[in-house]
This record gives structure tokens, C-alpha cells and sequence, in this order.
């Protein structure tokens, strides 16, 4: 598939996380969406979940294929940065999950059936992507002489 090696380490470190790679598996039963990259991701995902054997290969060339046709700085056999990729992914699937979110709240409805007013003007919920990686960064500069912060 070409450089893929930063796609598929941070692939492989996605799978390892638990609470990430559970909702990705989740997200694939629910009702059939259109193809997007978290789509692809599920059906990624699951291939290797549901992988009889021990150890083995699964090429992630549908993942691949959705990912050049989404973003052309990786529509190129060249090595991308895996930090980029991460974060471009995780993005990605929070603005899918988001768009959804929104899709549902027009119809009138949300995934427990329960009836919702349409606020257009607030900021969109956090997903699981936000519960899972957001955080906050703080920097704290101390003098190393007398350590006053």
C-alpha cells in the first residue's frame, strides 16, 4: 500500500486501547451508515476482533483507500507523521460522530428515542472521542535555584 507504517502503528495503538477500539466496535452494529472513515475503521477493527488465528495479517487496504480519497496529504505512497495521522483521525471521527449527532437532533429524534428541541445555536456535545483523549495540558515553569514555580 505503499509508506503506511505511520497508519498502521498508529492503527495497531487505536486497536490497544480498550475504551476506543469497544466504542469503534459498538459504533459498527449499529444500523448501516454510508461509508466514511469510521466505517472503515469498524470494519477494520472487527476483521481483527473476529480473526480466528493467533497471529496473522489483515491488510487495511479499504482504510487505506478511504483515508487518500478523504485527504490528499495522504493520497501518496510517501511516509506521512503519525502524530498528524492521529490527530486527523481522531478528528475526523468526532466531527462523523458530531454530524450524526446533528442528523438525529433535525429528525426530531435521538438514538434512545427520546424527542429533543433543536438548539442550533449551541456548541455541539463531546462524543466518545472527546471522553476518551481530551484533556488538559499544563506547564509549569520552576526556577532552579529556589524552585518558585
Amino acid at each position: 500500500f505503499g509508506n503506511t507504517c505511520y497508519c498502521n502503528s498508529v492503527l495497531q495503538a487505536l486497536y490497544f486501547c480498550r475504551p476506543f477500539r469497544d466504542k469503534v466496535l459498538a459504533y459498527k452494529s449499529q444500523p448501516r451508515k454510508k461509508e466514511n472513515l469510521l466505517t472503515c475503521l469498524a470494519d477494520l477493527f472487527h476483521s481483527i476482533a473476529t480473526q480466528k488465528k493467533k497471529v496473522g495479517v489483515i491488510p487495511p487496504k479499504k482504510f487505506i483507500t478511504r483515508l487518500r480519497k478523504e485527504n490528499e496529504l495522504f493520497d501518496n505512497y510517501m511516509q506521512q507523521d503519525a502524530h498528524e495521522f492521529l490527530n486527523y483521525l481522531l478528528n475526523t471521527i468526532a466531527d462523523i460522530l458530531q454530524e450524526e449527532r446533528k442528523q438525529e437532533k433535525q429528525n426530531g429524534r435521538l438514538p434512545n428515542g427520546t424527542t429533543v428541541d433543536n438548539e442550533n445555536n449551541s456548541p455541539p456535545d463531546p462524543t466518545w472521542v472527546h471522553e476518551i483523549f481530551q484533556g488538559t495540558l499544563t506547564n509549569e515553569t520552576r526556577c532552579l535555584t529556589c524552585e518558585t514555580v
